[in-house]
Formats: C-alpha cells, sequence, structure tokens
C-alpha cells in the first residue's frame, strides 16, 4: 500500500481477504486506487489487513479480521471502515492479529489478540475494540511485531510488553510480560519496530540498535 503526494491511497497484491480495500478480493499486480479520496495520511499493514489515519485524524480498516480491525466484531471487510468516531489519532503499528495506536493525547490503545499479553493490559483477553493501555499521557509512537509490543513515550524512554522467547523485549531475558515495562533507563530512544522475533530501534543520535 502507498499514499501519494496528493493525499490519494494505493494497494497491489494478494486480496483474498479484501485485504487491497477494493470492495472484492481480486488480485492485482499494479497499483489500484482505494475509492477517490484525497485525505489519507499515513498507512501501516499487518498480516491480511491494513490500518490507516485520514488527515481529519480518524482511524480506518480493512481486510481480515478476528478482531484486529477494532471495529468491535470479527467480519471480513474488503473496503475500509472507520475505527470508532475518534478524530486524535496519531499514529499506528499492526503485526500478526493485534494492533497498536498512540492518539494525539499521547494515549495508547490496543486491540486484537492477546495470548501472549501482547496488548499490554495486564491480561491474555482478545479485544476487538480499542482498549486503553494505562492512563498515561506521555506516549510518542509505537510498534509490534509478532507477539511482542513497543512503545516510545515523550520522555525519550523504550517500553515493551509481550512474548519474550528470544529476548525481543531488550530486558536482558526471555521472560514474557503483559504490561509495559522500561527497557534500561536510556532517554535517547526515537522509533521502534519488530521483525517476528527481533527489535530494532533508532536513537535521537542517529545510531542504530538492534537485539
Amino acid at each position: 500500500a502507498a499514499i501519494r503526494s496528493d493525499g490519494t491511497l494505493w494497494t497491489w497484491g494478494d486480496n483474498g481477504a479484501g485485504t487491497l480495500g477494493l470492495g472484492n478480493t481480486t488480485n492485482y499486480s499494479s497499483p489500484k486506487q482505494v475509492g477517490a479520496l484525497t485525505t489519507w495520511s499515513k498507512i501501516v499493514g499487518g498480516d491480511g489487513f491494513f490500518l490507516a489515519i485520514k488527515t481529519d485524524g480518524t482511524l480506518w480498516s480493512w481486510g481480515n479480521n478476528y478482531g484486529r480491525l477494532g471495529l468491535g466484531n470479527t467480519t471480513l471487510y474488503s473496503s475500509p471502515k472507520q475505527v470508532g468516531s475518534n478524530t486524535n489519532w496519531k499514529s499506528a503499528s499492526c503485526s500478526i492479529g493485534w494492533s497498536l495506536a498512540v492518539t494525539t493525547a499521547g494515549t495508547l490503545f490496543a486491540w486484537g489478540a492477546n495470548n501472549y499479553g501482547q496488548l499490554g493490559l495486564g491480561n491474555s483477553t482478545n479485544y476487538s475494540s480499542p482498549k486503553q493501555v494505562g492512563a498515561l499521557t506521555t506516549w510518542a509512537s509505537s510498534g509490534g511485531s509478532g507477539a511482542s509490543g513497543f512503545a516510545i513515550k515523550t520522555t525519550g524512554t523504550l517500553w515493551a510488553w509481550g512474548y519474550n522467547g528470544s529476548g525481543q523485549l531488550g530486558f536482558g531475558n526471555t521472560t514474557s510480560c503483559s504490561s509495559p515495562i522500561q527497557v534500561g533507563s536510556l532517554t535517547n530512544w526515537l522509533s521502534v519496530c519488530g521483525a517476528n522475533y527481533s527489535t530494532a530501534s533508532i536513537k535521537t543520535d542517529g545510531t542504530l540498535w538492534t537485539w
């Protein structure tokens, strides 16, 4: 998926679950425009589904579901559907079956599969609608991979939770957890992302770190 400088959204590739948002399940090997809107701002992809934010701050999802779309159900959708009614979504990230999103108010939300506590809610209950992670309003960005969640606060601290079988949470151990725990004591983390059982992060000094 890609967003052009004119705000239009384009997708291509496998579409068996309506993943491309085109209202059908036809595969396309060239970019196809999703609707006619010119207000798309950001987009991220998970396992057979997408999350996108418009310039008005609304959050939209489509594709394979199982609760990962945040729409309160497990219905497959082949066209974009708005997630709730909030207009203050800042960024989103998603993985295999679950999603994270941060608002402009600094709150963190999670939904979808939660078998390893990857939603950071202190339990292993699945949720098909966004649930706020704690009560803090200092979250700046999020990232997820596999069943592991990550987020960076406005203070530059890095936090992690979920599955930790390969040490991907960065705690120096392989203990999993279902609530956010700070990774070390540094305050210069800028961005974070994961890839299955590995994690990468960039610091404000431009250096790249992996584990």
